[in-house]
C-alpha cells in the first residue's frame, strides 16, 4: 500500500486544500487518480497487487469473473488496466442526459455474466452502486468491486460485494452544514467531473 501511496504522491494525483467532492461532501484530500493514470506504468504499478488478489479468489472459486466495468469518468482507465492484467474485456457505465448511469456505446451484457466493478476512488460509493444497477438491468450480476483509493470514512457500512482497494486513506469528510474549512472561510475548489444531482 505504501507503494501506491508513493505513486499518488509521485504523479500529483494526492491534493490536500479544501474540495467539494462530487458525492456533495467536503474534504481536505482530493485524490485526482487521472493524474496517476496518465502513466501506464503507474497504473500497472497501482493495480497489480490488486489484480494478484482477485486472481487468487477466483483460483479459490469464490468468484468468476467475464468482464470488467467501471463508471466514467474516473473508472474506465482503471478498469481498463485490470481487465489488461486479467485478459478480459472492459467496458463502462455513464450518465445520460437525465443523470442516469447507463450502458450505452453498444456495450452489451448477456444474463448471469459476472461483473467486476473498478472505480479510481471511492468516497461513498454512490458511483459504484449506481453501475452495478445498469449493469443488473441487464441480468447480468457484479460479483466484487476494486479501487484505487478507498477513501469512505471509518463508520461506512461493508459493501455487499467482496472489495479490493489497493489503498485505504483516511481522509476528512464532512457535510458542507458541518465543515470545519467553511468555518474558517477557506474557499472550496471543486475539481470532480460530476456535477451534484
Amino acid at each position: 500500500m505504501e507503494n501506491v501511496i508513493n505513486l499518488l504522491r509521485e504523479s500529483g494525483a494526492m491534493l490536500e486544500g479544501h474540495f467539494l467532492l462530487s458525492s456533495g461532501l467536503h474534504s481536505d484530500k482530493y485524490f485526482q487518480c487521472a493524474k496517476l493514470l496518465q502513466y501506464p506504468q503507474k497504473a500497472q504499478a497501482a493495480l497489480d497487487d490488486v489484480v494478484k488478489k482477485i486472481k487468487e479468489e477466483i483460483k479459490l472459486g469464490k468468484f468468476k469473473v467475464d468482464i470488467i466495468a467501471g463508471p466514467a469518468m474516473g473508472g474506465i482507465i482503471a478498469a481498463w488496466e485490470v481487465a489488461r492484467q486479467m485478459g478480459l474485456p472492459s467496458i463502462f457505465t455513464e450518465r445520460d442526459e437525465n443523470g442516469i448511469m447507463t450502458l450505452r456505446r453498444g456495450f452489451e451484457l448477456q444474463e448471469g455474466q459476472n461483473i467486476l466493478i473498478v472505480e479510481d476512488t471511492i468516497t461513498t460509493g454512490k458511483s459504484s452502486h449506481e453501475c452495478v444497477e445498469a449493469i443488473e438491468k441487464t441480468g447480468a450480476k457484479a460479483v466484487a468491486l476494486a479501487c484505487i483509493v478507498d477513501r469512505r470514512s471509518q463508520q461506512a457500512e461493508e459493501f455487499r460485494w467482496p472489495f479490493y482497494p489497493a489503498v485505504k486513506i483516511t481522509a476528512n469528510n464532512w457535510q458542507a452544514s458541518e465543515c470545519i474549512l467553511c468555518k474558517q472561510g477557506l474557499p472550496a475548489v471543486k475539481p470532480g467531473s460530476r456535477r451534484n444531482i
